[in-house]
């Protein structure tokens, strides 16, 4: 199994080390020729604007999304949700567009308005995830074929349908308003590469052979 981390801007190193501790082989990505012989990418977090600036003139738009409609399972954390989404709010630049949500940006406030939480993530297991959240987005409406993977209740953001929507999953792509690779759960990033297995054996019900206890 070979991950590549968007190695343009943001905490991709960190990342890089997490997927590293789990025995995978993780690759930094800057250029279109590194996008190839991966099983997945990780898109991290950062700053979304930098990111999609880079990923233009570096000439990589096009060949990620490629990768994402071949059905290459993708993750974007933070900043990396912001550029899966079909939309984000004020951002100057386009994304990828391969994920059928609707994403708000720094909706929780400036970087002084940063915050933990325990997240009940029920693919996951029993036990709370400790999210990260950094100037985090939020994703504000979801198609028909994206599952919902987490909210964050009693927050101020809630909407009409509920508490907001932090985590999400639309078929290979994965998307998390926060940073698990900030922490020492390696939950999310195991449930990622049972994705990529899963990808890969196009047996669905290999995602269960990771084991996902804290």
């Amino acid at each position: 199994m070979r991950i590549g981390v968007l190695a343009l801007q943001g905490d991709f190193a960190e990342h890089v080390a997490l997927l590293a501790r789990l025995g995978v082989e993780a690759c930094e990505v800057r250029l279109p020729k590194q996008l190839e012989g991966l099983d997945g990418l990780v898109i991290p977090g950062g700053e979304s604007t930098t990111i999609t600036r880079l990923m233009a003139e570096y000439g990589l738009l096009e060949p990620l999304r490629r990768l994402g409609e071949d059905g290459t399972p993708i993750w974007g954390t933070c900043a990396g949700m912001i550029v899966l989404a079909r939309h984000a709010s004020d951002l100057s630049r386009p994304g990828l567009g391969l994920m059928d949500i609707v994403v708000e940006r720094n909706a929780f406030g400036r970087q002084v308005d940063s915050f933990e939480a325990a997240l009940a993530i029920p693919v996951l297991g029993p036990e709370p995830f400790p999210a990260v959240f950094i100037r985090a987005p939020l994703i504000r409406q979801v198609g028909a074929e994206v599952e919902v993977l987490a909210r964050l209740p009693s927050s101020s953001m809630d909407g009409a349908d509920g508490a907001a929507i932090v985590a999400a999953r639309q078929g290979y792509l994965l998307a998390t308003a926060f940073h698990p690779e900030l922490t020492d759960d390696t939950r999310l990033h195991r449930y990622f590469l049972a994705l990529v297995e899963e990808r890969r054996s196009r047996v669905f019900s290999r995602v269960g052979s990771w084991d996902l206890t804290p």
